[in-house]
């Protein structure tokens, strides 16, 4: 089985699996490396992005529920998917915990995008909405942690 860069573009599970095999065989001489490299280095920059997604969710829902509160009386959509996000935040720090020093940054990059999105989905004025982040990571990140208008 001989490495076959063209495989990498025709069909990638079966470029996975050889590069796998070769791999597993020590037979580095006949690897893909420039592909493998591409596909290591996506690997990290995707989990880095699921986390700022699912940032964005929890401090959105976060809003949404602060701001809103008649709202989350008619559907536990808001607190499921709160739950959610920080179930999957946690997840991805549990198995890439070097993630973790990124969240301050993160929290500072992607809450105005959150704020953004709250005034449009919510119809209010974004001035109703702080323009910093009002909690900090160990509140957004606590499991029971809902704020109260």
């Amino acid at each position: 089985m001989g490495t076959n860069t063209v495989l990498y573009d025709e069909d990638f599970y079966a470029w996975t699996q050889e590069q796998a095999a070769l791999l597993k065989a020590r037979q580095f001489a006949i690897l893909d490396l420039p592909h493998l490299v591409e596909e290591v280095t996506a690997l990290g920059v995707s989990e880095r992005r699921a986390l700022g997604s699912h940032l964005i969710i929890l401090v959105l829902h976060l809003l949404k529920w602060r701001y809103q509160p008649d709202e989350r009386l008619t559907s536990h959509s808001w607190s499921d998917s709160i739950r959610h996000a920080r179930l999957q935040i946690d997840l991805l720090l549990d198995t890439s915990p070097s993630l973790r020093p990124l969240l301050p940054g993160m929290l500072i990059r992607y809450y105005p995008k959150a704020r953004r999105i709250a005034a449009d989905e919510t119809h209010l004025a974004l001035s109703t909405f702080p323009e910093v982040c009002p909690w900090s990571l160990d509140c957004l990140l606590a499991y029971d942690f809902f704020p109260e208008s």
